[in-house]
């Protein structure tokens, strides 16, 4: 399939080009407001399906919006028309074209002008009225808030919050370009589309939740990213680190016995630690009543030794890293870990909670 992307140096058009890249049978024509008129209308004639991404939602003054949006929608539907094409269009509108401003009449002709060229050529259209979009290669100071309140804060800059009551709607770039994907085989009479998925979220919440992000560093403490909004903001707010800034050091704890490291702690699972052991040291002797943990040795050889507080009942595991075997601590027994190599040993460790200083629910007994 032949596909124009307008706007291809855009937020949106970058997203689509890499997933669009991946399927072979695409052939992908380019184009932004660096190219001629004339590129353009050429790519018109040879394309089964057209992206129509271009706009322009901050110009130096407002006749570039019309330029933009409505006027470079009208070239490309009169060449359409022209050349007794039917191909397929989709439209990247806005929320703001029921606004009475510069921005959202220009986008509301844009979208005129695809409706009166749908039904003179009987073709199919996808407009989509987008909400604020965020991900990444979104442009600071130029698409959303997020996007410079994620460039700032990952780059130790001020932002501006002027009330933190402010809602908004919102919706992320995978689940746009998922949608927009979608449309190549998409058949039917509907004409308008939403985002399925759309977040409402204040500025207080936003900036709450990115230096909670930032803080994670020195924390430890990471908020539950695995779904919804706070996934995608996450890896939004990565995506603007420095390449200087990919990496950040532990505070490690280090003795005669050799290091422990607290590595990442949750919110409600508990957290990771990683420590190592020199050749003939052991270390533990304390049991627990009600936190539990797990124990995988990831170099080296130990014996992991358990007793029973009150029936004094024995149990040992011999473990190594020549097999990835995990041993879980029992609540209600006491036990150590002794390196039994000529080497380190490293262990990776899992908590079910966060280790609390004030009730560490750890005491201290020999095996």
């Amino acid at each position: 399939m032949k596909i124009l992307i307008t706007g291809s140096d855009g937020f949106i058009a970058k997203n689509l080009i890499v997933h669009l890249k991946r399927d072979e049978s695409m052939k992908l024509y380019l184009y932004n407001k660096n190219d001629s008129l004339n590129i353009l209308k050429a790519y018109l004639k040879e394309v089964d399906f057209i992206f129509h991404l271009a706009g322009v939602n901050r110009p130096k003054n407002t006749k570039e919006f019309y330029k933009g949006n409505s006027n470079l929608t009208k070239i490309i539907v009169d060449t359409l028309i022209k050349n007794n094409k039917k191909t397929p269009v989709l439209l990247s509108s806005s929320t703001q074209s029921d606004l009475d401003n510069d921005y959202g009449k220009s986008k509301k002709e844009a979208e005129k002008l695809l409706l009166n060229y749908a039904k003179q050529t009987n073709s199919n259209i996808y407009i989509y009225k987008l909400p604020n979009v965020f991900g990444k290669w979104s442009k600071p100071n130029y698409n959303s808030v997020i996007s410079t309140w994620c460039h700032n804060i990952a780059n130790n800059l001020e932002i501006q919050v002027n009330n933190r009551n402010i809602e908004l709607e919102l919706v992320y770039i995978d689940d746009v370009i998922k949608s927009f994907i979608e449309k190549l085989t998409t058949q039917g009479h509907e004409q308008y589309f939403k985002i399925d998925t759309i977040y409402r979220k204040t500025l207080g919440e936003i900036e709450k939740l990115l230096y909670k992000f930032k803080d994670n560093r020195t924390s430890l403490v990471i908020p539950n990213v695995a779904s919804g909004f706070e996934r995608a903001l996450y890896a939004t707010y990565l995506s603007y680190l420095s390449r200087n800034d990919f990496s950040y050091k532990l505070k490690g704890y280090h003795d005669d016995r050799g290091t422990f490291y607290e590595v990442l702690k949750t919110l409600d699972s508990g957290q990771f630690s990683l420590s190592t052991t020199v050749a003939g040291v052991t270390r533990g002797n304390h049991y627990h009543h009600t936190k539990n943990e797990k124990f995988l040795v990831v170099k080296g050889e130990a014996l992991i030794e358990f007793r029973h507080i009150v029936t004094n009942e024995k149990i040992c595991y011999k473990v190594s890293d020549d097999k990835m075997e995990i041993v879980e601590m029992i609540p209600g027994y006491t036990h150590n870990i002794t390196n039994i190599g000529k080497e380190e040993m490293i262990l990776l460790l899992w908590a079910n909670e966060n280790f609390d200083q004030n009730n560490p629910d750890t005491y201290f007994l020999e095996v």
